[in-house]
């Protein structure tokens, strides 16, 4: 009787082997290997065996989709964010001319293109837009740096958190147009006056958040830092502004926004240009058109100037964070 798995006992001194279920290799009645068709070491030795025994390793599939997603893809975002405005737009033309709104409350967009092509070849509407800019840009980076000083050693400093903290808190808490009168008495009607009040304006939302962002960062960030002898600048510039950079780049486009906001009150310093001037002018003149003009130029320059901080925030990030 024969069967697959039966092996005959060979005499001492030989070797058996199962060759269907690679039974131990015996020898002398003692097991000394797992036998097979590889031999007692168990490793196939024929030429070239081993390397085409190897496995290539398994590339990882993409995820069903990951790459035709519309919603990461560039011009989708962008088409996306301008459906609303485009909506808007059609949207306006057609309560201004369908006569549901007299034109006297709101001018249809085309009065509005007249009104700015007007103000163009007079030279106002460019002159307006740089006073503007200029003022905004000047007042901002006064504003941010003092903002950044000051939330470092608010942030950093128990002693400064206790002695400028509540100053500072309860200065926030007082309205812009509540600085225009102290302004002009303590610095004119000049361009000074006008600064300063977008300063304070950006000012605030850079300390705040810096000083809130610096006090909460991980302490065990911090432990470590000192652990490999980190101390004061080098400690400051190694681990606590890496951990903080998104949001200073981010209370940064806060303040931006803070300093359009304030250009506004700042124009109605006794202004003669600017788009604060060409807004406070049109409302006493009765222009509407020249109103929805300045307020759309508003919209634009503020939305511009964000989306070039936001490029410059996405590059720090990858950059330092």
């Amino acid at each position: 009787m024969t069967h697959a798995s039966q092996r005959t006992d060979a005499p001492t001194g030989t070797i058996s082997v199962d060759d269907e279920f690679a039974a131990p290799v015996t020898q002398a009645g003692l097991a000394i290997a797992g036998a097979g068709q590889y031999g007692s070491t168990g490793v196939d030795r024929r030429p070239g065996a081993h390397e085409a025994s190897v496995i290539p390793p398994i590339e990882p599939r993409p995820k069903p989709g990951a790459s035709a997603r519309l919603i990461d893809r560039r011009w989708f975002r962008i088409v996306g964010g301008a459906l609303i405005p485009l909506a808007l737009l059609a949207l306006w033309q057609w309560v201004s001319t369908s006569g549901l709104v007299p034109l006297s409350q709101l001018p249809s967009p085309e009065m509005v293109w007249l009104a700015a092509v007007d103000l163009a070849e007079r030279g106002l509407l460019g002159l307006y837009v740089a006073i503007s800019t200029q003022r905004v840009f000047l007042g901002f980076a006064f504003g941010a740096a003092i903002g950044l000083a000051l939330g470092a050693v608010v942030g950093l400093s128990k002693l400064g958190d206790i002695l400028l903290a509540p100053t500072l808190g309860g200065i926030r808490a007082v309205p812009s147009l509540a600085w225009i009168p102290l302004l002009i008495l303590w610095f004119g009607i000049g361009e000074d006056s006008k600064i300063i009040l977008i300063a304070i304006g950006a000012f605030f939302p850079v300390y705040t958040i810096v000083s809130a962002s610096l006090l909460h960062v991980d302490r065990q960030l911090i432990e470590a830092g000192r652990a490999f002898g980190l101390h004061g600048v080098a400690l400051f510039s190694t681990v606590q502004l890496p951990a903080v950079v998104p949001s200073v780049l981010s209370a940064l486009r806060l303040a931006l926004a803070q300093a359009w906001l304030f250009l506004v009150a700042a124009e109605l310093i006794a202004s003669s240009m600017g788009l604060g001037f060409l807004l406070n002018d049109s409302g006493q003149n009765g222009r509407i058109d020249r109103i929805f003009l300045a307020i759309i130029l508003l919209a634009l320059l503020g939305k511009l100037t964000d989306s070039v901080v936001a490029f410059v925030e996405r590059w720090a990030v990858r950059r330092w964070a």
